[in-house]
């Protein structure tokens, strides 16, 4: 049963990238179309061709392997008729892009290429992309903060210490001796629900708790909801000691009370903003590890190479996206966690699509853009100068960079395919 809920979660993670990207290029698709740019391919996946089917230019397609996708736009780059300057292997590469991209203009209107679109209609264009694997980031994580809800410590009692083990005791039942927990002694029962300490009403737990600790050795009043009736008790917490990490390091030693008493956990539905502020989180952590992704790439090597146990927030492949989600899919909870899970994973995914495309270099949507964004400010400087509009930038002598970009990505794809295999992130680990 198990290996059939991992296999589930594999397939899951699998059908949810594959809708993740085939949402990236529409993103892409639509405003091209909208603007007249002559589109002949929309294909979700790479390798071999699985389905496809023609609807009016366009050929619409799903292909083997669900780890990309792309829109074939006529006109991708503004045609140079010159030779390349350089040569050798260089020159071969810079000529066969411009030939590649010549071949996209064969019988389209010059008008429908798409270098000949306004600057700002390129850059919606290729932001398309990202910012609907944004957009679906944001409604994954608004379904989990507020349709599933967050796990949270309510002021629901869920269970109560018979009594007082040492500090440092490994025992785990009561001797005939034990002094009982404070809690147990005031006569608080699971399923009580926490309304005031010492005179103070309490809406979390850990309000109760900074209270309880605030009284050692000091008998303070204790009010609850018992079967939604209201019960006056009397508690003292206990002297104990709790260690502290400081900022630096250091760890301390605080002496607290104790009660001896533990908090339920329910699910709360938090309010709609929620899913934003969790998006906004998600970017901020996966843009760290895009600065950081060197350094990221040479600690996994290392570890793969040693055995160490890898970052738990460190980058993952389509492997170890997948096996994370059928370890979570098999895991012994239930299935409402899993969901939820579940559904961050996929979250999680989609922004590190957004931000990851959003690098400026080609074959990225972030080097298009760049390129566009080339071209706004060569034609501005130009209209300032008073002089007439300069050609189009020649994108496709930044080729042989994309093939570096390319090799670059395939080699970091290796590596973590590897790490996953060998040195897999685990939900216990």
């Amino acid at each position: 049963m198990a290996v059939l809920a991992f296999v589930i979660g594999v397939l899951i993670v699998v059908v949810g990238l594959a809708v993740s990207i085939a949402l990236h290029e529409i993103g892409h698709l639509v405003p091209a179309k909208r603007f007249g740019v002559q589109t002949s391919r929309y294909m979700v996946g790479l390798g071999p061709v699985i389905w496809s089917k023609r609807i009016g230019e366009t050929e619409y397609g799903v292909k083997l392997l669900p780890i990309g996708g792309y829109v074939s736009m006529a006109g991708m780059y503004a045609p140079v008729h010159a030779k390349a300057r350089t040569r050798g292997m260089l020159a071969t590469l810079v000529q066969d892009a411009r030939d590649a991209n010549h071949e996209t203009l064969v019988g389209v209107d010059d008008s429908r290429a798409f270098y000949r679109l306004a600057v700002w209609k390129r850059i919606v264009v290729m932001l398309g992309g990202p910012v609907m694997n944004l957009l679906l980031a944001l409604i994954l994580f608004t379904i989990l903060y507020t349709g599933i809800g967050m796990q949270q410590t309510t002021t629901t009692i869920d269970t109560v210490a018979e009594c007082v083990v040492p500090a440092g005791s490994a025992a785990t039942e009561c001797a005939p001796d034990a002094e009982a927990s404070p809690a147990h002694a005031a006569g608080l029962l699971p399923g009580d629900q926490l309304v005031s300490l010492d005179g103070q009403e309490v809406a979390t737990f850990a309000e109760a708790s900074a209270i309880v600790q605030a009284h050692p050795d000091q008998t303070i009043p204790v009010v609850v909801l018992r079967e939604g009736a209201r019960v006056e008790l009397s508690m003292t917490p206990v002297l104990a000691e709790r260690q502290i990490a400081g900022p630096d390091g250091e760890v301390t030693t605080q002496s607290v009370g104790f009660a001896g008493m533990t908090a339920a956990v329910e699910r709360v539905h938090q309010p709609v903003w929620a899913g934003a502020q969790a998006t906004a989180d998600n970017l901020g952590r996966v843009a760290g590890i895009i600065v950081q992704l060197p350094v990221q790439l040479w600690n996994t090597a290392v570890d793969l190479f040693t055995g160490q146990e890898r970052d738990p927030n460190g980058p993952l492949s389509v492997v170890g996206v997948g096996r994370l989600a059928g370890e979570v899919a098999a895991a012994e909870a239930p299935i409402l966690d899993r969901v939820a899970a579940m559904v961050g994973l996929l979250g999680s995914v989609n922004i590190a699509l957004f931000v990851f495309n959003l690098i400026p270099l080609l074959p990225l949507d972030g080097g298009h853009v760049a390129i566009a964004l080339w071209d706004g400010i060569k034609r501005g400087w130009a209209r300032l100068r008073g002089k007439s509009e300069p050609a189009p930038a020649d994108a496709t002598r930044f080729v042989p960079v994309a093939l570096v970009v390319v090799v670059l990505m395939i080699g970091m794809g290796a590596l973590l395919f590897a790490a996953d295999i060998f040195n897999p992130i685990t939900l216990a680990g």
